[in-house]
């Protein structure tokens, strides 16, 4: 069976966090598949100690609840200074962006080692078999003083990547794609999601 086959597969990304919905959205254009939202409604308490284990829960029991694929991922910020903080509570941080964004800066204020990392763990779940498949991908940044760009959401105008000078704010689609621990995460599921869809009776 070929992927033309599953043409109408659904897959629903279960974030309500619509930065992240598009970006997923922009990442499976190329793949046979019609990506929805998240229906209203589903919540689902993040127990987990890792970011594998909270995209692990999220997309069972969201898989559960629609009753069809699911995507979810966990993914956070770990800043070397601040013992990994805030990790898996990144979204947690505070009540907004800007919030979340103004207490890791003032947390960091007057520490030399700015060092850190972005983390993304992508679950996909079907509601007949459970976990269908699970990836993580990883980037290492510094953390700035000040925010810098106008793209992107969450934490992204204060991680720069070394190597081009750049916070993902600053990036175009492209380049975080291509840089970022999501891209990263995302490029092993598209071939494992590709590998799932071909070998299905």
């Amino acid at each position: 069976m070929t992927l033309n086959s599953f043409s109408s597969r659904k897959i629903i990304i279960a974030s309500g966090n619509i930065g992240k919905v598009r970006e997923f959205k922009s990442f499976f254009k190329h793949l046979p598949l019609v990506v929805l939202e998240m229906s209203k409604g589903f919540e689902v308490e993040e127990t987990g100690e890792t970011f594998l284990q909270n995209a692990s829960l999220k997309a069972l029991a969201a898989a559960q609840f629609s009753g069809e694929w699911c995507l979810a991922d966990d993914s956070g910020l770990c800043v070397e200074s601040l013992d990994g903080a805030p990790g898996v509570r990144s979204a947690r941080y505070a009540s907004s962006d800007a919030k979340r964004v103004n207490r890791l800066l003032k947390e960091l204020d007057g520490k030399k080692n700015r060092r850190a990392s972005f983390l993304c763990a992508i679950c996909v779940a079907s509601p007949e078999k459970g976990i269908l498949l699970k990836v993580e991908g990883r980037c290492e940044g510094l953390i700035t003083h000040s925010p810098r760009g106008l793209g992107g959401f969450g934490y992204d105008p204060i991680f720069e990547v070394p190597s081009t000078g750049l916070t993902f704010a600053e990036m175009t689609i492209e380049q975080k794609r291509s840089l970022g621990h999501r891209g990263s995460a995302f490029a092993q599921l598209e071939d494992q999601l590709r590998k799932i869809l071909n070998e299905m009776d």
